[in-house]
């Protein structure tokens, strides 16, 4: 009776048990004379012992029930705990908060974070938030006389509100979340029974929810001040090393056009014609590479931005190389270009103004870093499911371990006699090989010099290739080595 029963009907039952005793089983028979006065003092005894070991009973089961109700406090503060710990974001943080104190103490629950104006606001999901319905249900939104105790209680970092002596007529319970660099917000514990108030052992419970809610909370916002902090410097690196490239690297195309011009106009009629022609040609070569750097800079800013957006069409290679030959015409001039362009090679999906962009930036930037006159080599083949295009040179090569820094945005190997740039060519080309969902990397070759190689995936089946193939245009003259 004392396990099952408590203390009062553990009493009842032990008197009544001794007279029971006594009724059937102490002489006189069934009656509650005695006629031994002996009998008194065992009757005595069998009460005090039945007493005592209901008592101790009653003891053990409540220590038992409190080891249990420590156990399941425990077990829920170290399940929020272990979850909270995994989590950087705060929304997935309040929402994981929301859950558990709601599971545990059978409530909802609100959350109110301080905005900049120093106002708190209940956070909700938003449009862009997804929820689970288990969050849904857990969470309420206090109104406009709750704010106002979650404010006092913002402002003042001590509990109000249901159950508490400081504005008791709130529907809700409100605790400071309080961390080591002030409050960072307000939880708001909704009973599910109308006024109903929390028991006075589940209060310390709740406070310790409160307290790993504000760290995990503070540890999101510092971890997002931290990542904010690092965004700007990094702009603020990009921005210097933007500026100091391109002011160098604008203002010598600009100078020499500004020279050039100049000289026409000042001394047009003592120039005679061939110092004309080459002070124009000097123009027009700077005015090409100013356009180019632009270009670039451009390029650059719609790759970070996303706006490039890739357009595959299934095409023949050879016009694309043929194209992108056809524009660097002038400078490829006096090289030897060697390509080789199997008449097996199929059809390839490549959006063929971002490749034959590719094409122009890896051929011009061999044609920077490699001595004058010496030759260059194009070359394709098909292997494991993509088509490999290379351009290689007979330059110096590229120094020991910097092959994959040559595609890290502003990088230039700094060789002496090598014309400049911003560094931003083949950054441009890793930018779109990616959008391609191919690769690009570069390598020094074991003869000398350097091949640089990207693919392009064979991905997907070509669309009425015979068709494809009578309507194509013929493709531009590829230059060959002499």
């Amino acid at each position: 009776m004392a396990m099952r029963c408590g203390r009062g009907p553990a009493m009842w039952a032990s008197i009544l048990s001794v007279a029971a005793f006594a009724f059937f089983f102490v002489p006189l028979y069934l009656t509650f004379a005695v006629a031994d006065m002996g009998s008194l003092v065992t009757f005595s005894v069998m009460i005090f012992a039945a007493l005592v070991i209901s008592m101790l009973t009653i003891r053990l089961c409540q220590q038992a029930a409190a080891a249990r109700q420590r156990e399941r406090r425990t077990v829920a503060l170290y399940a929020m705990s272990r979850e909270l710990a995994s989590m950087r974001s705060v929304d997935d943080l309040l929402q994981a908060v929301a859950r558990h104190i709601s599971a545990v103490f059978e409530s909802r629950v609100a959350l109110l974070l301080p905005q900049a104006s120093g106002r708190l606001s209940p956070w909700q999901k938003g449009p862009a938030k997804e929820c689970s319905d288990a969050v849904e249900r857990a969470m309420f939104v206090p109104g406009a006389r709750e704010e106002g105790i979650a404010q006092w209680v913002y402002e003042h970092h001590h509990l109000a509100g249901l159950g508490t002596t400081t504005l008791a007529s709130a529907e809700a319970l409100y605790l400071p979340l309080v961390a080591a660099r002030g409050t960072v917000g307000v939880l708001g514990v909704l009973p599910a029974q109308p006024r109903g108030v929390l028991p006075s052992e589940q209060g310390a419970l709740l406070e310790t929810f409160a307290s790993q809610t504000a760290l995990a909370l503070e540890r999101a916002l510092l971890a997002e001040e931290a990542q904010q902090a690092q965004l700007q410097v990094e702009t603020e690196r990009l921005r210097n090393a933007l500026l100091s490239s391109v002011s160098h690297d604008l203002r010598t195309p600009l100078t020499a056009i500004t020279g050039a011009t100049s000289a026409l106009l000042e001394e047009e009629r003592r120039l005679d014609a061939p110092t004309r022609h080459e002070l124009l040609q000097t123009a027009h070569t700077e005015a090409d590479r100013l356009n180019r750097l632009v270009s670039n800079l451009l390029a650059m800013t719609r790759l970070e931005s996303g706006a490039i957006q890739v357009h595959k069409e299934w095409q023949p290679l050879e016009e694309v190389v043929g194209a992108a030959l056809t524009r660097l015409d002038a400078a490829l001039r006096n090289r030897p270009l060697t390509t080789h362009l199997p008449a097996d090679l199929p059809l390839v999906p490549l959006d063929s103004v971002l490749i034959e962009q590719v094409l122009i930036n890896v051929l011009d930037n061999a044609l920077k870093y490699t001595p004058p006159g010496s030759p260059l080599a194009l070359s394709a083949w098909t292997t494991d499911g993509a088509v490999t295009i290379e351009v290689a040179d007979q330059g110096p090569g590229l120094p020991p371990g910097e092959e994959q820094r040559v595609f890290d945005k502003f990088y230039r190997v700094q060789r002496p006699g090598t014309s400049s740039g911003a560094g931003l060519g083949l950054t441009i080309c890793r930018g779109i090989m990616a959008a391609h969902g191919g690769q690009i990397w570069a390598e020094n070759r074991s003869g000398g010099g350097t091949a640089l190689r990207f693919t392009l995936p064979l991905a997907g089946t070509p669309l009425a290739v015979g068709t494809a193939l009578e309507t194509a245009s013929a493709p531009p003259p590829v230059p060959k080595a002499p």
